[in-house]
C-alpha cells in the first residue's frame, strides 16, 4: 500500500454556520447524519459514546456542511497552500531528507524524537482553538471499531456514514481526495484524514485513515509534505 500511495500521489478563519451549530439537524435526506450534539469555539460535535469520551466534530476543517471537503493541509503544518511537496513544506529544508521536526531518524534530518503534533502545530486546535485537536491515531482506531461504516451518498458527495455502535448517533465523512503538488486528486473516490502521530519508523511518513468504496484503513505510509484532511475531535 506504501508503494502504491506514492505512486498514487505522482499520478497522487472560518465562519460558524447552521450545519455546523448547536442542535441543528445536519441530515438533509442524503447520507443521514445526527444533529449537533453540543459546541466548542462555535463548532459543533457528536457524541459518539465512545469509551474514551471523544467526541467527533460534524465538518472537516475549512468546511460548514458535513459533505463539503474543506481545507487541505501537509502534516503539521497550519495554513493552505497552492503547491503540496517538499519544496514547500514547513518541517524541511527544501527535501524529504533535510527534516527539521518531528524527525527521529538522522538520515531523515535533525532528530528530535518528536511523534506527537506540538500544539502550535496542530491545524484544528490552532484554527478552531479551544479543546479541538487532529485525532490520534488510536482515536481513529477507536472510531473505527466502535462504529459501523457505511458507504453513502450524501446530496451528491460520496463518503461514510459513521455510525455509533452504542447511542446511534453518526457522522458524515467525504471522499474529498489529497493534494500533491498543485494538482487535487481522486476526489469522490477517496478519503484521506491526518492523524497527529508521526511514523517512527520513517520520519516522512504520518499516520492516516484511508477509506474508499471498499473499505477504511489507517495507514501509516502518508507523505507529511502532502495535502490532505482534518476532522477534528474534543475530549
Amino acid at each position: 500500500m506504501k508503494n502504491f500511495k506514492f505512486l498514487a500521489a505522482l499520478c497522487c478563519i472560518l465562519a460558524v454556520f447552521t450545519a455546523c451549530e448547536k442542535n441543528e439537524p445536519t441530515d438533509n435526506g442524503n447520507g443521514s447524519v445526527s444533529a449537533a450534539t453540543g459546541t466548542e469555539k462555535g463548532y459543533g460535535y457528536v457524541n459518539l459514546g465512545l469509551p474514551s469520551g471523544t467526541k467527533w466534530a460534524t465538518c472537516n476543517v475549512g468546511a460548514t456542511t458535513p459533505e463539503e471537503y474543506g481545507n487541505y493541509y501537509a502534516w503539521g503544518e497550519i495554513t493552505t497552500k497552492s503547491t503540496y511537496d517538499w519544496t514547500t513544506y514547513k518541517w524541511c529544508n527544501g527535501s524529504d531528507d533535510t527534516l527539521t521536526k518531528y524527525c527521529t531518524e538522522i538520515r531523515y534530518g535533525t532528530v528530535d524524537n518528536k511523534t506527537d503534533l506540538e500544539i502550535t502545530d496542530d491545524a484544528a486546535c490552532t484554527i478552531w482553538g479551544g479543546r479541538w485537536s487532529i485525532p490520534t491515531e488510536n482515536e481513529w482506531q477507536e472510531l473505527i471499531d466502535n462504529c459501523t461504516w457505511k458507504w453513502t451518498t450524501r446530496n451528491g458527495v460520496k463518503g461514510y456514514t459513521v455510525k455509533s455502535k452504542t447511542n446511534g448517533n453518526s457522522i458524515f465523512l467525504p471522499t474529498a481526495g489529497f493534494r500533491f503538488s498543485n494538482d487535487l486528486n481522486l476526489v469522490g473516490y477517496y478519503g484521506e484524514y491526518w492523524t497527529r502521530s508521526l511514523y517512527a519508523e520513517d520520519s516522512r511518513d504520518a499516520w492516516y485513515v484511508y477509506f474508499n468504496e471498499d473499505g477504511v484503513y489507517r495507514m501509516n505510509d502518508g507523505r507529511r509534505s502532502c495535502g490532505q484532511s482534518v476532522r477534528p475531535v474534543l475530549k
